[in-house]
Order: C-alpha cells, then sequence, then structure tokens
C-alpha cells in the first residue's frame, strides 16, 4: 500500500462507514459487502469485481489498528483527495500539477506558522519521514524507494466462504475451494512486457521511481508520473494483463478446515492467498465456515446435545439405551426413576480439542402415548390406582382451600 493510495483513497466511504466507526462496524460493513461483491456470485460482473477489490483492500487497511492509525494520520496532515492531496502535499506544488498555488510551510504546521525555531530541513525530514520512507530526497532514500517499488511484493490476502456439515466442521475436513484472485500473468510471467520485450528503467527518475522539487532550501520528493513511481517503463505492454504483471484467475486449491471450526468463524490460512509479486511470499487465505444444522445433534461450545425419548417404563424401571455420536455408538445408562428432561453425560463423546474433547449431553424425555387401547388403558388405571396421588402435599392444599 503506497503513501499516495493513503491520501487519495476514501477507505471508509468504500466500506460505507463512518471515521470513528469501532472494528466490529468496520468487519460487519465489509463481510456484508465481500458476501454481495463476492466473484463467485457474480460471474463476469466486472464492476462487482472491482468494488469487490476495493472494499478488500479497505478492510486491509481499516482492520489492522496500526495501518489504520497511519491512514487516519496521513489524511489528518495532507486531506483526502484534490489536486494538492495527489501530489503528496496540501496546495500543490509551485508550478506542479496540484494547481501551481505556491506552497506554504504553515499549511503544514497549522497554529504554529512556519518552520519552527531551529527545526531546519530536519524538522521536516521528522514529519515526512513516517509518510515517504525517509527525510527529504536524498539519494540513500531514493534508492531505498526505488528497491520498494521494483522488489519482491507481497501478495494480497483474499477471502472466501465454505459451507460445512454439521460432522464436518465437528470432525474437521479437507475440501476444494474455487476462487478468483490476482495472481501473476502467465503470459509475462509478472513483467508486465509483451513476451520477447523487457521493460527498461525510466529515463525520467534513473530508475529510484521517485522525482525531486525544490522549494526555496527544501527539497521534496514524490513518484514518478513518467513509471507510476516503479523504476521500470513498459514500452510494449503485454497484450494478456495490459501491462500490469497481474491478472485475475480462477484457481482451485485444497484446505484443511480443522476439527471443531463453529458457524462464523474466520480461520486463516497462511500464504494461501494472492502469489506475490517479483518473487515476493504469497498472501493469506481467510475462510468464513457456514455450518448447516443437523437432524438430530446440537452444540454447546465443545459438547453435543441430543433428544431421546424414553418409555414410562424405562423411567421408572431403569434401562440401557444404544445412542449415536458422530463417530459410532455408545451404550447409555438410565438410572431408575429418571425424570423426563433430566440430562445424562457421555464424556468425552463432543467435539474434539486441543486438549479434552468435549461431552454428548443426552437429555431424555418420557414421551406419552396419543393413543390407547382399551387393554392398554385399562392396565393404566390400574397401575394408576396402584401409583397412589404423585402430588399429595398439593392436594393438601387445595382441599385447605376448599374447607376455608
Amino acid at each position: 500500500m503506497s503513501t499516495r493510495d493513503f491520501i487519495e483513497k476514501d477507505y471508509y466511504a468504500a466500506l460505507g462507514v463512518a471515521q470513528d466507526a469501532d472494528a466490529a462496524a468496520v468487519k460487519k460493513a465489509y463481510r456484508q459487502l465481500a458476501r454481495d461483491l463476492h466473484p463467485d456470485k457474480n460471474p463476469g460482473n466486472a464492476d462487482a469485481e472491482a468494488r469487490f477489490k476495493e472494499v478488500s483492500e479497505a478492510y486491509d487497511v481499516l482492520s489492522d489498528p496500526k495501518r489504520r492509525a497511519e491512514y487516519d494520520e496521513a489524511r489528518r496532515l495532507f486531506g483526502a483527495g484534490g489536486a494538492g492531496a495527489r501530489a503528496g502535499f496540501p496546495g500543490g506544488f509551485p508550478g506542479g500539477a496540484g494547481g501551481g498555488q505556491p506552497f506554504d510551510l504553515g499549511d503544514l504546521f497549522g497554529a504554529t506558522g512556519g518552520t519552527r525555531a531551529g527545526g531546519g530541513a530536519g524538522g521536516l525530514g521528522d514529519l515526512f519521514g513516517g509518510l515517504f520512507g525517509g527525510g527529504g530526497a536524498g539519494t540513500g532514500s531514493a534508492r531505498a524507494r526505488s528497491q520498494a517499488a521494483s522488489g519482491p511484493a507481497r501478495g494480497q490476502d483474499v477471502e472466501t466462504e465454505a459451507t460445512l456439515s454439521f460432522e464436518e466442521a465437528v470432525l474437521g475436513v479437507t475440501v476444494p475451494l474455487r476462487m478468483q484472485s490476482p495472481g501473476t500473468c502467465p503470459t509475462c510471467h509478472g513483467s508486465g512486457a509483451r513476451p520477447g520485450t523487457s521493460p527498461h528503467t525510466c529515463p525520467v527518475c534513473q530508475g529510484a521511481g521517485v522525482t525531486s522539487r525544490s522549494q526555496g532550501a527544501f527539497a521534496f520528493s514524490e513518484p514518478c508520473r513518467n513509471c507510476r513511481g516503479t523504476g521500470q517503463v513498459v514500452d510494449d505492454p503485454c497484450p494478456t494483463c495490459a501491462g500490469n504483471g497481474v491478472t485475475n484467475q480462477t484457481r482451485t486449491i485444497t484446505v484443511r478446515i480443522p476439527a471443531g471450526v463453529k458457524d462464523g468463524q474466520r480461520i486463516r490460512l497462511a500464504g494461501k492467498g494472492a502469489p506475490g509479486r517479483r518473487g515476493g511470499p504469497a498472501g493469506d487465505l481467510f475462510v468464513v465456515v457456514h455450518v448447516s444444522d443437523h437432524e438430530l445433534f446440537g452444540r454447546k461450545g465443545n459438547d453435543l446435545t441430543l433428544t431421546v425419548p424414553i418409555t414410562f417404563a424405562e423411567a421408572t424401571l431403569g434401562a440401557t439405551l444404544t445412542v449415536p455420536t458422530l463417530d459410532g455408538n455408545v451404550t447409555l445408562k438410565v438410572p431408575a426413576g429418571t425424570a423426563s428432561g433430566q440430562t445424562l453425560r457421555v464424556r468425552g463423546r463432543g467435539v474434539p480439542g486441543r486438549g479434552r474433547a468435549g461431552d454428548l449431553l443426552v437429555t431424555v424425555e418420557v414421551a406419552v402415548p396419543k393413543r390407547l387401547t382399551p387393554a392398554a388403558e385399562e392396565a393404566v388405571k390400574v397401575l394408576e390406582a396402584e401409583l397412589g396421588d404423585p402430588r399429595p402435599r398439593i392436594t393438601a392444599a387445595v382441599q385447605q382451600g376448599s374447607a376455608r
């Protein structure tokens, strides 16, 4: 991400959030936009693809507290947009593309006005150091910027989504993910030049990627307009990537989803994102997991839940039941006199974890038949007479109330 991007682009507007939006609001806005604009959902839609890249870039900056602070500071000092911001300074340079207005050092220091006493060029170097990677237009700093512009560059981070079954989320699974992301152009192999030709050193900046402008006793540097800060010029652009060295590519990668992931969880897979440029490392892949419901099981943290109907006889006399788990069956002993709604625990048969696995929580419910045969109805009446009143204290209270 260049300083020029920081000054020209409004990442808050890209995500549709206020500048004081907290991290949760930024994440929520990004996830909604990324879901709506994802290339898999908008095949062949160039506008949606461009917006997807824009919101991804904005989230990349605003989700990182350090980068967001640097971005906010750059926009506070130099403003957002406008000719002067494009030149890197409020008001632009004298006679330059920024509008030709004289450059006022007081604009940089606000109410303090002018240069600080004893500050001289060193003070400006401190101010611009964090923004342009060094003080002034010295040979060393220009060389460093040239190396940064033309050297290896890390690939972009990529986000995609995966929908898993309940079993896959609990036990883990290896899935193929098909996605679109920027990658090294297969025709020019990232050089940006038509095959058989090569980029050459920019004659304006001599490969430095920056040019200098003088303002009195001070010299200021800005990205070279001829080569757009890369230090290289492509005379005959590659027909596939139009000289960018990068194309959008569809690829399928195999990803291992670890056991125990939850619905909505965002998994980071290092080095699985977009390939780097000029030999740089690949970015990271972020997979947002969606988990389907199960017809039998639920989940509470690392515990699995299961509801099992039992008969009145099983609840009264006790029983041994066979119940399913996600990796085989287990036997469960129901003690005599178990009440309906009681939960029994089967240890270690829940969600696998790094430490101890979760448990299976079995809730038993006494099944009450809706229809009885005459013989069954008579047997129930006999049993009722044998068992007597199950609520004697309630009955006594009712009788006392009636006596009054």
